[in-house]
């Protein structure tokens, strides 16, 4: 298998707030063996591919997408009109769509009937590669609950125990439960709590039993509370709400950041003048949210970058590099925002040992941008080059296998 010296103007590795100059990525076999800097030379039989004036980086890393959605007026309509085969190839494209972004892991947090999962065993083709999908499968939620569409209705102990098991056997990347309710189901709003305090723990225990870790979707504040009571190991959203607004008990973020619980706060949103503006009370929400995620940031809690991807027109598949600068208007430096989708991010979801840093050892996943996002983010828009697994895609022609 040949070695491929990737060089670059720039490097940001995932972690160093300092730009590495003059780098050279040495690439065999999907993997990245070796970081040479200052000009090394790589060795004489490697093949050379110079991206000239751009940064490398990690593949980036959305940690809450949906790809089952189509990010339409009404995305739950639409997965639910559609039959399998139709949802699955809307999945792909979603999937594809965040790769040209640079985006080269996604975390699905829902989908219908364990699709995400059966595309995460695709043996993809080389002209229609992907992101590395993990995946939940349909999130435990109480009858006629928050997503209940999806299939994973689940209610009393026995049952939430009996869900994760099945999940376990299905060969889920992460439990999902629906802590609260959401704004995408009719009659089940994001301030209605779902389950019972001995019921999350029970999804907990199981879990964790199972060698899992349990996400929980959590929007009112009394909701989050529970959810750190019950040892969850992350909080999707997290926005405190309360009737009229967001009351964030700083006692609870001190615990939050206590107990090592990971919150993504789904940030990201893509301008779009021409869209109708959210509803209200999520319009509130996104008023209020930064000051609560710089209050999380500042106590020391991991805050990771995931967007929601695919519940709005808003928030297209591919949205995450917005996300990263919005956490940089939120007292995060440039080097804080930017690990947030990568090592941080990575370490989130389980796959700290092969993804989220440019280093030996890891796959071979990044991202080359024009410009140098350590200190202007907008560069992450200028997507020159991608490459998933030591395949390059996103340039002209065919991809090529690196």
């Amino acid at each position: 298998m040949r070695v491929v010296a990737i060089r670059a103007a720039r490097l940001f590795d995932g972690v160093t707030a300092r730009v590495v100059e003059r780098p050279t990525v040495l690439v065999k076999a999907g993997q990245i063996v070796a970081v040479e800097q200052s000009g090394v030379e790589p060795p004489a039989d490697a093949e050379i591919v110079d991206l000239g004036d751009v940064t490398l980086l990690p593949g980036l890393i959305d940690t809450h997408v949906h790809l089952g959605f189509d990010a339409s007026h009404d995305p739950v309509a639409r997965m639910r009109a559609d039959d399998d085969a139709t949802l699955a190839r809307q999945m792909r494209q979603a999937a594809r769509q965040s790769l040209a972004a640079g985006i080269t892991t996604v975390r699905d947090l829902g989908d219908r009937g364990y699709l995400a999962v059966a595309l995460r065993e695709t043996s993809w083709a080389s002209d229609e590669l992907g992101p590395e999908i993990l995946a939940s499968g349909p999130p435990l939620t109480v009858t006629g609950g928050h997503c209940h569409f999806m299939g994973g209705e689940a209610d009393g102990e026995a049952q939430i125990r009996e869900g994760v098991r099945e999940r376990a056997r299905r060969g889920v990347d992460v439990i999902k439960i629906m802590a609260s309710g959401g704004v995408l189901t009719p009659g089940v709003g994001p301030l209605r709590s779902q389950y019972s305090p001995r019921e999350l723990s029970a999804a907990v225990e199981e879990a964790h039993e199972c060698g899992l870790r349990v996400l929980a979707h959590a929007h009112a504040a009394d909701v989050v509370a529970r959810a750190v009571e019950a040892g969850v190991d992350g909080i999707e959203h997290g926005g405190f709400w309360v009737d009229g607004g967001i009351r964030a008990d700083q006692a609870v973020i001190d615990r939050i950041a206590e107990q090592g619980i990971v919150v993504c706060p789904t940030l990201g949103i893509m301008p779009a003048p021409d869209l109708p503006p959210p509803p209200p009370e999520v319009a509130a929400w996104l008023e209020a949210i930064g000051e609560v995620v710089a209050r999380m940031h500042e106590a020391g809690v991991r805050v990771v970058a995931g967007t929601d991807a695919g519940i709005a027109p808003r928030k297209p598949h591919g949205v995450l590099p917005y996300a990263v600068r919005e956490f940089a208007t939120l007292g995060m430096s440039n080097a804080d925002a930017l690990a947030s989708a990568t090592s941080v991010a990575a370490d989130a979801c389980g796959v700290a040992g092969r993804k989220g840093r440019l280093s030996p050892g890891k796959d071979a996943d990044m991202l080359a941008v024009g410009g140098n996002p350590l200190t202007d983010l907008r560069a992450l828009h200028d997507v020159r080059a991608v490459f998933r697994a030591g395949v390059l895609v996103g340039a002209p022609g065919s991809p090529s296998t690196l």
